[in-house]
């Protein structure tokens, strides 16, 4: 008995000791017919787990397990976002991987959920898309009235200082056209373009009841600015950056709006950690670091880069502006 218990013990050890191989990770992971599903989804996406929830309707704690072993496999990157996490297939797996996902993709579209799942996936995508609009369409006509963080004559005071008339200017993200307004006043002419129907039908009302024959407003995104190339000679972006998707898309963008030696201005929050803005402003990002700002400007093919804080918040959560300032070349 007792020569018994000893090899029983060293036979234990040995097992634990024991260490799968990537490939073996990878087809234990892949071998669920839920964790398959999941997969396909993430193949050229990046979800949360609620929206993976809302896509497969399957359990928040099921939808988090089989996250976590396909992740401790190496099947998947991840970011967090504020509170939430995004995961998303690995962007460069492995040659040895390859097979597996292959086939395990090929058993995705064989599942009775494939197709639902497909069409679930389409509607999170287009309801991304569309929910700061319907923030925005739901204020058109008050934002004026209502406080919204970094929106300070402070702030806007050291924009205009910069300016000089005439110009043609594009003021991109332009709500309801408070800023457009004021630069129209002294402006050659400004267009301003904002996503919101609503809000370019209020600020068009508005324009013309104040017989601003030289402020237009245009229907567009920010990362598919209406306007030609090389047709502006400053483009403006005050506090419109962290609603866009792809802010580094956006700046390119706008680049290609400006004439040789044209401007861009913008306005908008320090990085800061107030997750009520996403519910109450809108917002996609929580503000910017100065150097988020500098890089994206330098990538995009601008010159002479400044970034720098304009204006503090004395009041809680003490947001902080900050003002870019760049030209292309």
């Amino acid at each position: 008995m007792k020569i018994y218990s000893v090899r029983r013990q060293s036979t234990h050890k040995f097992t634990g000791m024991a260490q799968d191989s990537p490939s073996l990770k990878t087809l234990r992971a892949l071998a669920d017919p839920t964790r398959v599903r999941i997969l396909a989804l993430l193949e050229n996406n990046e979800l949360s787990v609620n929206e993976l929830q809302d896509i497969t309707a399957l359990g928040q704690s099921r939808i988090s397990t089989h996250l976590g072993l396909m992740q401790e496999a190496g099947l998947l990157d991840s970011r967090r976002e504020g509170k939430r996490t995004f995961y998303r297939l690995q962007s460069s797996p492995s040659e040895a991987r390859a097979p597996s996902l292959a086939l395990a993709k090929a058993a995705a579209r064989e599942q009775p959920e494939f197709e639902s799942d497909r069409a679930n996936l389409r509607r999170i995508v287009t309801r991304r898309a569309h929910q700061e609009r319907v923030f925005f369409n739901q204020i058109a006509g008050r934002f004026d009235r209502s406080y919204g963080p970094g929106r300070s004559w402070q702030a806007f005071g050291q924009l205009l200082l910069r300016l000089l008339p005439p110009l043609v200017v594009a003021d991109l993200g332009s709500g309801e056209g408070l800023l457009s307004e004021l630069l129209a006043r002294n402006c050659k002419k400004v267009i301003a373009v904002d996503n919101s129907e609503k809000m370019v039908a209020f600020g068009t009302r508005k324009a013309r009841k104040n017989g601003l024959k030289n402020l237009e407003f245009r229907l567009g995104d920010l990362e598919r600015p209406p306007l030609e190339p090389a047709s502006v000679d400053v483009v403006i972006l005050s506090q419109a950056l962290h609603h866009s998707e792809n802010p580094a898309a956006a700046l390119l963008a706008a680049r290609r709006l400006l004439v040789r030696g044209g401007q861009i201005l913008i306005l908008d929050l320090r990085q800061h950690h107030f997750e009520k803005a996403r519910e109450w402003y809108g917002d996609h990002w929580l503000g910017f670091t100065e150097g988020d700002l500098h890089l994206w400007l330098e990538r995009a093919g601008f010159r002479n880069i400044e970034v720098e804080i304009v204006a503090r918040e004395e009041a809680p959560p003490h947001f902080e502006t900050l003002l870019g300032s760049a030209f292309a070349p």
